[in-house]
């Protein structure tokens, strides 16, 4: 088959365990500290708010944990996902190029989200967790929490960044169907809220008073707990289900990527992808570039420092060693409210400062114009988190395209835009601005790390 587009692998082929790239890194990365005592934290710190099997996997070295078989089962209802040889793309671009995407749209909820909102309600489930609280920015993670949350019978409550929350009506709606109550945040349900609120009455919110928010719900009830999209160790291990089916799907097309490239805002998506290509490139089998792509409005890894710093707006996470913004920083209202963080996850951090990845910054009209490109040769609306690394990949295609280099692209298309048209309504109106974070607004925000 010469012109194959999909490569499909038989639920036969679901990948058994999660990775963790940890033990192959050449050093350790920071431990979380407590803000108190600037100690390590331990499980302790961690138990009111995740229940222990997810703090085990938190801190485990061991390189891989093996994945529950009742998170299999719902597991199946789309994995494993396709990988997609982009032809039609490559021909309207005229590259030698050859580009795949590994397609996450498939899910219930139409992103990579599911990956770990599935093993998260189940493992609080397991331990007799009857809700959970959250927040999310464009609402794929509150509907993939919302989502699995019913399979497992507990309550989900989500905080939804305010900008998104005003954006995305129907990722509400969605929320709400799966069974879920959800909030715009800033709300004046929360003390960290309230404060937000009574200083700036008109706030757009951000994912880190978000999670301030849905982080004080739980700390108050002990049936409660707190799951994450994004960011911690357990959540990234998670998501490698993405890159191992990824390395196998590659064998049935007998190619090997030379660039590997993935959106980033907390780096679940991202590192999902990632690690199992990093483990094969420290191991020698294969040698791709990892390109991480964020966006210029909210630049955590090519502009922010590597510092310890809170996860959340009103400090009440432990600090994290990580590429950050400032707790205190606001993004501009960008449509790629999945990338609207202020920090980076310290496990990409770190591997970026190891040398091992790299990173760049990309305004958001390059990118929709990527997305569009995208949808008009491949059919596919793409979630606007992802055309970050589509417009990545479509300038290293046009790079090929003058040298002649028959290069191997892979990307993470980690969701479709269904619920996130009103974004390309703008771009298509003409109607949308790149939003450049100064260098005083940034030097403002990082004047707040503790």
């Amino acid at each position: 088959m010469a012109e194959r587009t999909k490569y499909i692998l038989d639920e036969a082929d679901l990948p058994t365990q999660w990775y963790n790239v940890i033990p192959d890194l050449p050093e350790p990365p920071p431990p979380p500290l407590h803000p108190g005592t600037r100690e390590p934290v331990g499980p302790a710190d961690l138990a009111p708010l995740f229940p222990q099997a997810l703090i085990e996997q938190e801190v485990t070295t061991e390189r891989y944990v093996d994945i529950p078989e009742e998170v299999r089962e719902v597991y199946r209802l789309w994995r494993p996902s396709p990988l997609y040889r982009a032809r039609r793309l490559e021909k309207a671009l005229g590259t030698p190029a050859r580009i795949y995407y590994k397609y996450e749209g498939v899910s219930p909820v139409g992103s990579h989200k599911p990956n770990t909102a599935v093993p998260q309600a189940y493992y609080n489930a397991q331990e007799g967790v009857t809700r959970l609280t959250t927040e999310t920015g464009a609402g794929q993670w509150g509907s993939a929490l919302a989502f699995a949350c019913a399979q497992y019978g507990l309550e989900c409550e989500v905080w939804q960044v305010r900008a998104s929350y005003d954006q995305k009506p129907y990722r509400k709606l969605m929320m709400e169907t799966f069974g879920a109550t959800v909030h715009p945040s800033p709300s004046e349900l929360t003390e960290s809220g309230k404060a937000i609120l009574a200083e700036h009455p008109d706030s757009t919110g951000s994912l880190g008073i978000a999670i301030s928010e849905a982080v004080e719900q739980a700390a108050q009830d002990p049936d409660t707990r707190y799951a994450l999209g994004s960011v911690l160790n357990h959540v990234l291990l998670h998501q490698t289900i993405i890159g191992e089916e990824a390395l196998r799907q590659f064998e049935q097309a007998g190619d090997t990527p030379d660039l590997l490239v993935g959106c980033t805002g907390g780096g679940s998506n991202f590192g999902g992808l990632a690690f199992p290509f990093l483990r094969e490139k420290l191991a020698g089998r294969m040698d791709p570039v990892i390109r991480a792509v964020e966006p210029a409005a909210c630049p955590s890894l090519t502009r922010g420092k590597y510092a310890y710093d809170f996860g959340d707006t009103a400090g009440l996470t432990p600090l994290l060693k990580m590429h950050t913004l400032g707790h205190d920083f606001i993004p501009d209202p960008i449509h790629a409210g999945g990338l609207r963080y202020h920090g980076m996850s310290p496990l990409i951090s770190h591997i970026y400062e190891l040398g091992l990845i790299e990173a760049i910054a990309i305004g958001q009209q390059e990118c929709f114009a990527a997305g569009v490109r995208f949808a008009r040769s491949e059919g596919i609306i793409p979630a606007p988190e992802p055309t970050h690394a589509l417009a990545a990949c479509i300038q290293e295609a046009l790079r090929c395209k003058e040298t002649g280099e028959e290069k191997v692209i892979l990307t993470a298309l980690c969701g479709h835009a269904h619920l996130d048209l009103p974004a390309y309504g703008a771009y298509l109106a003409g109607d949308m601005v790149d939003n450049e974070l100064s260098d005083a607004a940034l030097e403002e925000a990082l004047a707040t790390l503790p």
